[in-house]
């Protein structure tokens, strides 16, 4: 502990970290001032009421990575959604486009161009979202808009577009002069903004006497546990062994290193997830439909994929292994890596060059991706069952046998607002976890010691030993 607090002082020490600190944190400050300003034209009272009792839809859900700016519906409610589809986005379409995928293969001067594109194509979403979300709350009931019209279609465009703009640019500059990535710190900074909200509703339920203290250490326990299982996961990859034959270039001997190619665990990151969350909250967002409510067949198909049946979470873990093997097809082409590894001298010791290291590397992806799509899915069930359980009482003829048998706190939950749900608590760790590599990257590249014990110090040349 002594070493790490020593690091952060390391940190302020270095007057070029320190800057790069200090302007992360004032952009930060920044996109959280902007969360405070409303949409013009739009009664508040009247769309928390709405927003409350549509929570469990994909209003909540985008919610989350807007950092609570839909439930306030600022001027930031869009957040950096648009442009996280955007880039996903232009990323399936280098598969089929011949010109992104030789764009991409450019290098610096390829990745500007697509990041150029990415731009405009994150401002027209926006442009297309915000109208989008104009209509809809000039069709609801109860009075939201105060003054409906063409001009507050117009005003609701600009501010929730420029909204948009104004944050990418802001995740650009962070990225740019910042620490680390600027576009996940402001997803970062949007989730852990209501944290101390959460440690309230804890305390406050101590006092009050719904929870006992080891109803608390139980939950700290298992928080702790969660949190540990994702560093272990996240960190986790699997090391194909490469060989590279010797060459003679010249009167030089190139070659004849052994290195290794890292495969992650959970390759895909957070992106399964959000798809499939994304897909699944759609059908509750039609739920509420008057269409859907007046519709006895509909609304009863829509009922069994609710949050917390059983069909919801068979279909989310089976959308989420599915995305995880479609994603990780797009990153990563074994036949394109087996290929290059030919070109350059490369081999796996023990496997033919060619079509035999594709189809190996293939065979250990296709595992390792599995194990990721499993973790995935455990990390997402373990809180969904502490807040709100499974509601197996539901299934048919085992439904009263269930119900009667089964214990409560796995039915109906343990009623725990754990805030950090499956894709926020995998988006908080990640993103803590790749800043502190970059800060502690940093730190040894400027002959100082790391965060961690085996990051060791670089010494310079005319250091003594």
């Amino acid at each position: 502990m002594t070493k790490f607090f020593e690091a952060i002082a390391n940190v302020f020490r270095i007057p070029d970290l320190r800057k790069r600190v200090l302007f992360t944190l004032a952009l930060l400050a920044v996109y959280r001032l902007g969360g405070h300003i409303p949409t013009p034209g739009v009664n508040l009272t009247r769309w928390e009421e709405f927003f409350s009792a549509n929570q469990g839809t994909i209003f909540g859900f985008f919610d989350l990575f807007a950092g609570g700016n839909i439930r306030r519906l600022t001027i930031f409610a869009l957040g950096i959604m648009p442009y996280i589809t955007a880039s996903i986005i232009l990323q399936l379409l280098t598969v089929v486009i011949p010109t992104l995928e030789k764009l991409q293969k450019e290098g610096e001067l390829g990745r500007r161009k697509i990041t150029q594109w990415t731009r405009y194509l994150t401002v027209g979403l926006s442009a297309m979202q915000s109208f989008g979300i104009a209509q809809g709350l000039m069709a609801m009931q109860g009075g939201i808009v105060i003054d409906p019209g063409f001009g507050f279609v117009m005003m609701t465009m600009i501010s929730l577009t420029t909204g948009t703009a104004f944050i990418m640019w802001l995740g650009e500059q962070i990225s740019d002069r910042g620490i680390g990535n600027g576009m996940s710190l402001i997803i970062f900074a949007g989730i852990v903004v209501g944290l101390p909200g959460a440690i309230g509703n804890i305390y406050s339920n101590l006092i009050t006497g719904n929870w006992s203290t080891l109803h608390l250490i139980i939950i700290l326990l298992i928080m702790i546990l969660v949190v540990a299982f994702v560093v272990l996961v996240e960190r986790g990859e699997r090391r194909i062994p490469v060989q590279y034959a010797k060459r003679v270039v010249g009167r030089r001997i190139m070659g004849g290193q052994s290195t290794h190619m890292p495969l992650k665990v959970n390759a895909g990151g957070v992106i399964p997830v959000i798809f499939a969350s994304s897909i699944l909250a759609f059908p509750q967002t039609l739920a509420g439909l008057p269409l859907v409510k007046n519709s006895p067949w509909l609304s009863g198909i829509l009922n069994t994929i609710r949050h917390g049946e059983p069909l919801y979470y068979v279909l989310f873990v089976a959308g989420i292994i599915f995305f995880c093997f479609f994603y990780v097809s797009i990153i990563f082409n074994p036949n394109e890596a087996a290929d290059n590894m030919r070109k350059y001298g490369g081999f796996i010791p023990g496997i033919r060059p060619g079509r035999n290291t594709a189809d190996y590397m293939n065979a250990i992806l296709t595992k390792i991706t599995v194990v990721g799509g499993v973790y995935l899915s455990i990390l997402c069930l373990i809180p969904d069952i502490m807040i709100s359980g499974i509601k197996l009482q539901h299934l048919p003829l085992l439904g009263n046998w269930i119900d009667t048998y089964f214990p409560r706190w796995l039915l109906d939950g343990l009623n725990v607002q754990f805030y950090f749900g499956g894709t926020s608590l995998l988006i908080v760790v990640g993103v803590a976890m790749d800043t502190v590599n970059q800060v502690e990257a940093q730190l040894i590249m400027r002959h100082y010691e790391g965060f961690t014990p085996r990051a060791g110090r670089i010494r310079g040349r005319r250091s003594t030993f």
